[in-house]
This record gives structure tokens, C-alpha cells and sequence, in this order.
């Protein structure tokens, strides 16, 4: 018999925007070339604009007064082209960060305007959870139509050729429901997730009354989405709201 899920029972243990966000960075950890990682503040955070992998710390003098980290593309000296993008040092993108973040506190009205305009038509939900329900109530149905469908061959002879056919039908109807329900409950979570990250950005530049003067790892997580290097002059911060701002 078809089974399915009886959603909003319960309350949730976690919101669905924050296991959505959850699933993101999962997704993104996948094994291979460009994997994401959080071994440390700027891991998986910036960019190499040659070849869009990752880039990773390395330690330079370890041994001597001289030690320092500096981040360079993790594919920098792979095979026999190798990425012209530089390196960079904790202080220099610290500071690139800093001028970054301040020019997008100087527009943060322009921003929570922009935000206001487009958010209930970029992340409005009200005609995808009328779908979802439609699709619910269809799958209800359908559901009942299988078990009179299998309980009426219980007690019936019916021809099992036109008795499997039926049963079929139904069963393809009832996957499909299924199939878009999960399409379009995914696209809600989606849209709700992306609503809240940008909703908690635009929160954190109001509460900011002056510019940023030093460094702070909750400011960079909560502003920066990655930073971008194609150059040692040009280095692009992209934040949680999509805004790119070259530093």
C-alpha cells in the first residue's frame, strides 16, 4: 500500500530554514576537487576566480619568528597549468573585509528598501503551500481509492488483468502527487531558508551604528556569503544578500 507523511503534526525540533541551511552545507562537503571545509575562519570562503575552487591555509617559516598563514587556491600547482590567482595573508583579507563591509553599511537603507520591494515576490510562499495542500488532499483521496481498489479484489473474482491495470493507474497517480509534493515542500523550505539568511543580513547592518574598525569572526559570518580573488587588486566580497562589493 502507498504510504506518506502527515506534515505539520508536531512541532518541529529544528525551524525548516535552519535544516535547510543545514543541507546546503552538506551538499556542499562533497568529496572531490572543490569540496567545502570549516577547518578555520576563511576555509571555504574564499574563492580562486581561474579554476572556482576553494582556497586553503598554509603555513609559511613554521619554524622560525617569521611564521605566518597565509590562503592560496587549494588547485594552484595542480596539473601543468597552474592558477594565477595570488595569496593572500590573515591581515590583508581582513582588512579587505573591513572595506568591504563598511561600503554596504554605508547603503544599509538602500538595502532593507530593496529587501522590502522584492521579498514577498522572491521568497513568497502563498500559491506554493495552496499547491502543496491541493497535492496532500489529492494524495488523501487517491490513497482511499487504493484500498477500495484492493479490498474490493479481497472479496471479489474480479479479472486480476483489469484489477492490476486499475491498481496501477491509481498507484502512478498517487507517485506523481508524491513526487511533485516533494518538489514543491523543497521549494517552500528553499525560499523560506533564503528569506530568513537575508532577513537575519539586513538585521545585523541596522544594528550597526558605525563603521566596522576591526576585525570580528561573528561579523564575517554573518555578512559574508565568499570573497572572490581574481587579482591582488581585485578581490570581490559577495554577501548574504547577493550584493558583490569589490574591496
Amino acid at each position: 500500500m502507498p504510504q506518506y507523511y502527515v506534515e505539520n503534526n508536531h512541532q518541529a525540533i529544528i525551524s525548516p530554514s535552519v535544516f535547510e541551511e543545514a543541507q546546503h552545507q552538506m551538499a556542499a562537503r562533497h568529496s572531490g576537487k572543490n569540496r567545502a571545509s570549516s577547518t578555520g575562519v576563511f576555509s571555504s570562503r574564499i574563492k580562486c576566480a581561474d579554476c572556482g575552487g576553494w582556497y586553503g591555509s598554509k603555513v609559511w617559516h613554521s619554524n622560525s619568528k617569521y611564521r605566518k598563514t597565509i590562503w592560496q587556491c587549494n588547485h594552484k600547482f595542480d596539473g601543468g597549468e597552474k592558477c594565477g590567482t595570488p595569496h593572500l595573508d590573515e591581515e590583508t583579507i581582513k582588512q579587505l573585509f573591513l572595506k568591504a563591509a563598511n561600503a554596504i553599511f554605508a547603503e544599509k537603507d538602500g538595502v532593507r528598501e530593496d529587501y522590502d520591494s522584492i521579498k514577498d515576490t522572491l521568497f513568497g510562499t502563498a500559491e506554493l503551500e495552496t499547491e502543496r495542500l491541493r497535492l496532500q488532499e489529492e494524495m488523501n483521496v487517491v490513497a482511499e481509492l487504493i484500498e477500495q481498489c484492493v479490498a474490493e479484489n479481497a472479496r471479489v473474482a474480479l479479472d486480476q488483468t483489469e484489477y492490476q491495470k486499475k491498481y496501477d493507474g491509481l498507484a502512478g497517480r498517487f507517485n506523481r502527487a508524491k513526487g511533485r509534493l516533494s518538489e514543491v515542500s523543497q521549494a517552500i523550505t528553499e525560499r523560506q531558508a533564503k528569506r530568513e539568511k537575508i532577513g537575519r543580513f539586513v538585521s545585523a547592518l541596522e544594528k550597526r551604528d558605525g563603521p566596522l574598525t576591526e576585525f570580528n569572526e561573528d561579523d564575517w559570518y554573518s555578512l559574508v556569503e565568499y570573497a572572490t580573488v581574481y587579482s591582488r587588486e581585485d578581490i570581490r566580497f559577495t554577501f548574504k544578500n547577493g550584493m558583490e562589493i569589490k574591496a
